[in-house]
């Protein structure tokens, strides 16, 4: 059960081990930043955040290079990481019992400004703004001790059940035991390569492999995401390692090889046959798609050779089925003595080998994104327009999007007919945006008198979903 570390410092001696001061730690289009730039920034924010009564700091990034600044000064100042899942101003203010400031850069729109400190104006000449005043000189900065990574309080957020975002709270023990595997099972194939990324670091995946796992095993990142198929297509070569997603992959179907990428890692959804084989065609690669979620960290893995290619469990792991075909995982990614029960349905065909069969519960995935559906409805209820909702999936030309069917308050039905239909749809959308991401946002809604129910007072989907029929 025990994760094996080959040839990659833990995070816990990251900052204290030496380094080559030109080492490469991350590049962009413009700009290339050494360890001895990096090891400065850390050093500095370091201060700052000792010098602050605050001690739960959210981290804000769209630059990874920031983003990877913060989450080490964070932890070296003993404070207690926070990850929220979007940058959505509501979103952020939702989560403000979680945390006591915020850490950003220039590109993300903070609404409280009192409770932000941005980072990206500081680098190179002061760091966060409130205590500018207190940073030592660079000349005189603080060697690094090695962290204690159980005492570094992780908190990630991902879609719940019961209408609100769900915390996960973790510690850097558990991420770093995953990196070792990470590296055991992969290091040697991407041993120099540099790290390209369409996901973002803000959740698990991204966290992972796109920054922590080349910060301990010395590869390079870019700092900004690789957004539109071009980018991915330009940057392919054969010192790259593409961390991405399914919903980027599969819209490379109308482009032509150019290069081939070290590695593809794919991960946030089920990626298509069709897209796996297409990265073949244009990269010479099968993606590595890996299979996990915020709660468990990785579970497995494969290479998608055939629609059937069954999952291999990462080898630190044990794993068993509950009653009702659902998976368990003894992980050291998540506890090493007890049992964590999944909503994953499988099937078990060896001791590491097994098929997944889809969701037990009302999460579903959009595009890498976890969307809950009982939060989706929880939001429009709140609008004044709208008395009841049910929020279902819908598969329309290989796209997975979200329906909803409503039923009107009194208002709602004087908006309506003052509006029209399509322009309260549209008000409808640009409402739930405060809180939910686009993808997450309904794209097709229905009106009826009454949510259809069956005799026990369940929603009857067929009855839902034919409302949808046209």
């Amino acid at each position: 059960m025990e994760a094996v570390r080959m040839n990659i410092p833990s995070i816990a001696a990251l900052m204290s081990q030496p380094h080559a001061d030109t080492h490469v730690v991350a590049i962009s289009a413009t700009e290339t930043l050494d360890w001895a730039q990096f090891r400065t920034d850390v050093s500095v924010l370091t201060q700052a955040l000792q010098h602050s009564e605050h001690q739960r700091w959210a981290l804000c990034f769209e630059d990874s290079y920031f983003f990877a600044v913060a989450f080490l000064a964070a932890a070296h100042a003993g404070r207690h990481l926070i990850l929220p899942g979007n940058h959505q101003p509501a979103a952020l203010a939702e989560l403000a019992p979680h945390y006591d400031a915020i850490l950003h850069d220039d590109i993300v729109n903070i609404a409280d400004d009192a409770m932000a400190d941005c980072l990206a104006s500081g680098l190179g000449q002061r760091t966060v703004t409130e205590h500018a005043n207190t940073i030592q000189s660079t000349k005189n900065l603080d060697s690094f001790t090695p962290l204690t990574l159980s005492d570094v309080p992780l908190t990630l957020f991902t879609s719940g059940s019961n209408g609100t975002p769900k915390a996960i709270e973790k510690t850097l023990a558990l991420l770093d035991a995953e990196l070792a595997q990470l590296q055991a099972i992969w290091g040697e194939q991407l041993s120099n390569a540099t790290i390209a990324s369409t996901v973002s670091h803000q959740h698990i995946y991204g966290l992972l492999f796109r920054i922590l796992w080349p910060l301990c095993a010395g590869r390079a990142f870019e700092r900004h995401d690789l957004v539109y198929p071009e980018q991915v297509m330009t940057h392919a070569n054969m010192d790259t390692v593409l961390i991405s997603s399914p919903a980027l992959l599969k819209r490379l179907a109308e482009e032509s090889p150019t290069q081939p990428y070290r590695a593809i890692f794919s991960s946030g959804g089920p990626l298509s046959l069709a897209a796996a084989q297409q990265s073949h065609l244009l990269f010479e690669q099968l993606p590595f798609e890996v299979f996990g979620s915020t709660e468990t960290g990785g579970i497995g893995y494969r290479q998608q050779i055939i629609e059937n290619t069954p999952w291999q469990l990462f080898p630190a792991l044990s794993m068993k089925l509950n009653a009702e075909g659902c998976l368990r995982v003894l992980s050291p990614f998540i506890d090493t003595e007890q049992w964590y029960q999944t909503s994953d349905q499988c099937k078990h065909l060896s001791e590491s080998t097994f098929m997944l069969k889809g969701r037990a519960d009302r999460i579903v995935k959009i595009e890498e994104k976890r969307i809950s559906l009982t939060d989706v409805e929880h939001r429009l209820c709140q609008l004044p327009w709208i008395e009841e909702a049910a929020v279902l999936p819908l598969e329309e030309t290989q796209r997975l999007s979200l329906a909803a069917v409503i039923t009107l308050t009194p208002s709602g039905h004087e908006r309506i007919a003052a509006m029209g239909k399509g322009k309260f749809w549209l008000m409808l959308r640009q409402s739930l945006r405060r809180w939910i991401e686009p993808v997450g946002v309904p794209r097709r809604y229905r009106t009826v008198d009454e949510i259809p129910l069956n005799s026990q007072g369940k929603r009857l989907v067929r009855d839902l979903e034919q409302l949808f029929a046209d």
